[in-house]
């Protein structure tokens, strides 16, 4: 009688076993439960489980393992022979492959030679309305006893319940529209496509004067003192900034001793001519030389006279820092700053090529600043530049001059923003359309 009833011990495995399947929270934690826990009962090399969708099977664990992500040999081969195994048990019984009883294809032999024992009991998981939700594989030497498939019955068909309820989905009904439906709806989208509406284009702009002069340097030098500060307002004779003296002043004291010298030098030749002939002859060459030194010290003069450069109009110096151009060497023309006429703001617009649209001079503007989002600024275009070219941050753009209308107190000069360009009426769909078949019309050359 004991040789017919399993031991107490192996029932409470088995009953452990289905508890733990019962208190899997996902598919993944139950396909590790399946492939380790029978480990004990069964002393397989290794244990594999498959999710079937369709004719394609999905690796979910293998024994020892985490869900595996690696294209290693080995998974590559198991995705072929998993569907040519899920072939060889069409039922839901449990079924032994021995490698010597089966026709294996060329390339699955090789691969089962290599890494799997003799033979293999399949385990397929069936719902309760006979769909396959995958396949259990027990690397084993030889096959399990019969009793052995008896007890573990119960275990499968748990494992099955289990699999089954985290598959279940909720089923969403959506609406489906009928034929005539789709048609009106079609029609409608057709119609508003025919709809005019007026063509706009986006790009960052910036707050200038629209009578502004460039400040530039009148001769080499050194920038010194900066005399005005960034936006201070400044009238005619403003000292702007000092280049430095020091080597001017040094040229100078030097010419200034040369032409000492040579009024000397000129002096002594006309006294010596009284009494020497020959001394004549000097007085032209020394004369010469004397107002030679005298010319190029008045040249070094004028330059001092410039080294400080003054406001040629009322206005508000525009620049950066002060700091950029302290003891910044500089030639001659180099821009330094500009004064600008703030009662004459514009927008300086930079259109890039690829939002560019048909404008006209007299196109309206909105520019919606950083600093002022709800107060737009609204203009029209003046001019605009014949070709783009690349600008601060390396993008093609055109540039725009637009005006200001009733100059508003925020049109402060070197706000930065945002403009909203109007170009003339074009349908919807041109509208929507226009980029994509400019980059199409690109692509294919047609």
């Amino acid at each position: 009688m004991s040789e017919m009833f399993p031991p107490p011990q192996l029932l409470l495995s088995l009953d452990a076993l289905r508890d733990r399947a019962l208190g899997a929270e996902s598919l993944n934690a139950l396909a590790f439960s399946m492939a380790n826990d029978l480990y004990a009962l069964l002393r397989f090399h290794q244990a594999l489980v498959f999710a079937q969708h369709g004719e394609q099977m999905e690796l979910l664990c293998i024994s020892g393992l985490a869900r595996p992500t690696e294209d290693s040999p080995y998974l590559v081969w198991l995705r072929r022979a998993s569907r040519w195994l899920a072939t060889q048990v069409p039922d839901a019984q449990p079924r032994w492959l021995p490698r010597e009883d089966l026709n294996l294809p060329e390339d699955i032999a090789e691969g089962w030679s290599e890494w799997w024992p003799t033979g293999l009991w399949c385990i397929p998981l069936h719902d309760r309305q006979g769909q396959r939700l995958g396949l259990i594989l027990f690397l084993l030497d030889e096959a399990p006893a019969p009793s052995t498939e008896g007890l573990l019955q119960g275990v499968f068909l748990t494992w099955a319940h289990c699999w089954a309820a985290f598959g279940k989905r909720r089923t969403l009904r959506f609406w489906r529209p009928s034929r005539r439906q789709t048609l009106v709806v079609l029609a409608l989208l057709a119609v508003l496509l025919l709809v005019p509406v007026r063509q706009t284009a986006l790009a960052p702009a910036e707050v200038v004067s629209r009578n502004a002069q460039v400040i530039s340097s009148p001769i080499d030098g050194v920038i010194a003192r900066m005399l005005v500060r960034p936006n201070q307002a400044v009238e005619v004779g403003t000292p702007l900034f000092a280049l430095d003296e020091t080597t001017l002043r040094s040229r100078a004291e030097v010419l200034a001793k040369e032409v000492a010298v040579a009024d000397a030098e000129l002096m002594a030749a006309s006294q010596r001519a009284f009494d020497n002939p020959q001394s004549k002859g000097e007085l032209a060459v020394l004369n010469g030389t004397a107002r030679q030194r005298r010319a190029e010290l008045a040249a070094v003069q004028v330059q001092l006279a410039r080294t400080t450069v003054l406001s040629p109009r009322a206005g508000v110096a525009v620049y950066s820092d002060p700091n950029d151009w302290l003891g910044k060497p500089v030639v001659t023309g180099e821009r330094i700053l500009q004064v600008a006429d703030p009662s004459q703001p514009g927008m300086r617009i930079q259109l890039p090529v690829a939002d560019a649209i048909a404008l006209d001079a007299g196109a309206e503007v909105a520019l919606f600043l950083t600093a002022y989002p709800l107060s737009p600024l609204h203009g029209k275009i003046l001019e605009t530049s014949y070709e783009a070219r690349p600008g601060e941050d390396g993008v093609a753009s055109y540039r725009l001059l637009a005006s200001v209308e009733d100059a508003p107190e925020h049109a402060r000069l070197g706000l930065h923003g945002t403009a909203k360009l109007y170009g003339g009426r074009v349908l919807l769909g041109y509208y929507l359309l226009r980029r994509p078949l400019a980059a199409a019309r690109a692509w294919t050359g047609w």
